[in-house]
């Protein structure tokens, strides 16, 4: 169990993917530009399997928006998506209406 202001710390945001590239040195990795408002950043994603580069382009998704950079097989990642899993399958979460880039989450 955490508590509320351990939760409260992370910075949950709505993006929206701008490009979406395979990572050059993973099979499962997708390199994301995103926009999260007041600036594009890039992540790093375990998706590649089950999206194609072309659904990704254009969607909204759910990151925390601060976490430490981190580099992933060669590549800065500078946050994370948020995603489902159900046995094999990966679903990103999506907002259910469309949302300004850098919009909270709460």
């Amino acid at each position: 169990m955490i508590n509320y202001n351990d939760f409260s710390k992370l910075d949950l945001k709505i993006a929206k993917i701008k490009k979406a590239e395979d990572h050059p040195n993973a099979n499962k990795l997708v390199v994301l530009t995103i926009d999260v408002g007041d600036e594009e950043k890039q992540i790093v994603a375990g998706i590649r399997q089950h999206y194609t580069n072309k659904e990704l382009k254009g969607k909204e998704i759910v990151i925390v928006n601060n976490l430490e950079p981190v580099t992933l097989r060669g590549v800065e990642s500078n946050g994370m998506l948020l995603a489902a899993s159900d046995g094999d399958k990966i679903v990103l979460l999506q907002p259910d209406k469309e949302v300004t880039p850098g919009a909270g989450v709460k």
